[in-house]
Order: C-alpha cells, then structure tokens, then sequence
C-alpha cells in the first residue's frame, strides 16, 4: 500500500501549527461564538420556553446545551469548506505543478488535505466540548464513563464523514479555480443557507414545507442529528420542542453523510485525474 498522502498530510499539519494567526483563530472562533452568541440567545430562550411543560420521560435541556451541538456543526462545516484552499495557494506558487508531477498519486494529493482537515475538525470539536462543559454544557447527562466514550467516538465518527464529503468537495471546486477569491465566494455563497436551513440553532418543526424539505437533503441536518444523539440521548426536550431519536434514524443520518462523502470522492477524483498546472 502506497503512503505518500501522508506526506501531504504532515505538510499540512505543520503549515497549520506554524501559521499562528490561522491557529488561534481557528480555535477561538468557535468558542467566542459560544461565550456570546450562545450565553446571550440561551437566556432568552429559556425565559421564553420555561413556561412549556416538559414531556414525561423526555430530559430537559437548556437552549446553550442544544445550540453547542449547532456549533460544532457549523465549525466543522466552515473548516471543511475552508480545506481546499491550501490547493490553491499550491498552484500559484507552483508546487501543484511539481506535486502533480511527482510519481505520487495524484488522488493522494486530495487524501492528504483531507485527512489533515477532518484533523483539524477533530481538535476544534474537543475544544468546544471542553470549552462548553466550563460554560454550563450539560453533555452526556447521566452517562456511565463507558458510555461516554462511545458516544465521544460516534461524535467525532459523524465529524469525520460530514468533514471528509467537504472537503473533497472544496478540493474539488479549489482544482477548478485559479485565485482563493473565487473559492471565498462560493463558500460565503454556501455556509448561510447551509446553516441556517438545519436544525443547528432552533427545531426545524415550524420552517415553510419547502424549507423543511431542504433541511432534510442539508448534510448539516444528519451531522447535527448525530451530535444531539451522542451527546444528549435519544429523547430530550429542548427550545418547546421535543426530539427523539431511534438507532435507525442515527444509521441512515450516517449513511447519508458516508454517501455524500463517497459521491464527492468521485467527483474529486475524476477532477485531480484531469487536472493541468501550468
């Protein structure tokens, strides 16, 4: 089995341990959201909500809890997003050229990016579930230690296949591009309607028809229901509203977002197969 995406693999994890200004903002960027966005909007919609009762045998869950899975949805979707550009940093300063040039697969080039980019999810995921637990995130309620770290291991699972399918969606795009501002603004194009047509910040139960349908084709949707399941259990009661969630449903979000991986894979590859550098 040939190696070489590890190479590219390595050269990006230095190049984002080395960038510091990239490191610290990527890092800080989801937990600052938390601190303000997520203290502010929870205590208003636990004034709004207190007055609904709670289902029996449904566990109530404050609006900062629920929305802390929103946020490693959407930290998750921006750093996906984001991966491909290095690509194209790599072809305006002619390395692409000799990469592509190298007797190293080129569908390791595309490998390589990705995996240091679902790396990079992984460790931006840790540090909102660490940095939420300090702010009042009531994760893992009533979880044994074992059970916890299987529902650790399902978080960061769905984080893989949902970053893996964007990834290789934005090294599909980067491939195609010439400058990073075109790249910039497809993803600025993206991330709105990804995320606000999901279930990141508030029940989807009350979105139009036709928006509740777009919710359901939004990977962001599957990601987040993955997220709430590990984390908060399979029935919980949360923004007036209650979620319950069988093992079927958490295995077709998974399929779907595996799917959804699978099919940019092709994409990608066919696109690094046909790529020319000058």
């Amino acid at each position: 089995m040939a190696w070489e995406f590890l190479t590219v693999y390595w050269r990006e994890m230095i190049r984002f341990v080395r960038f510091r200004t990239q490191l610290f903002s990527s890092l800080l960027q989801p937990a600052l959201w938390m601190a303000f966005f997520g203290v502010a909007m929870s205590s208003n919609f636990n004034r709004f909500t207190s007055a609904i009762p709670v289902p029996p045998g449904a566990v109530p869950v404050d609006y900062l809890t629920f929305m802390a899975a929103g946020v490693i949805a959407m930290t998750t979707l921006f750093t996906s997003l984001f991966g491909g550009i290095s690509l194209l940093f790599d072809k305006n300063w002619g390395l692409m050229r000799e990469m592509l040039a190298s007797p190293m697969p080129r569908t390791h080039i595309m490998m390589g990016v990705s995996l240091s980019g679902m790396t990079k999810s992984f460790i931006q995921v840790a540090i909102i579930m660490a940095f939420g637990l300090l702010l009042g995130v009531q994760f893992f309620p009533g979880f044994s230690p074992a059970r916890i770290a299987v529902s650790i291991l399902g978080i960061f699972a769905f984080v893989g296949a949902f970053s893996l399918g964007f990834l290789l969606f934005s090294s599909n795009i980067s491939m195609r591009l010439e400058s990073p501002e075109g790249l910039q603004g497809i993803i600025t194009l993206l991330t709105l309607p990804l995320f606000f047509v999901s279930n990141a910040l508030y029940p989807i139960q009350a979105f139009p028809p036709l928006l509740q349908t777009l919710s359901i084709y939004n990977p962001l949707t599957h990601l987040v229901n993955g997220v709430r399941y590990f984390a908060l259990g399979s029935e919980f009661f949360a923004v007036g509203a209650e979620y319950s969630y069988t093992p079927t449903d958490i295995l077709l979000s998974f399929a779907y977002l595996a799917v959804f991986a699978a099919v940019m894979y092709v994409l990608a590859r066919r696109t690094f197969r046909r790529a020319v550098v000058t």
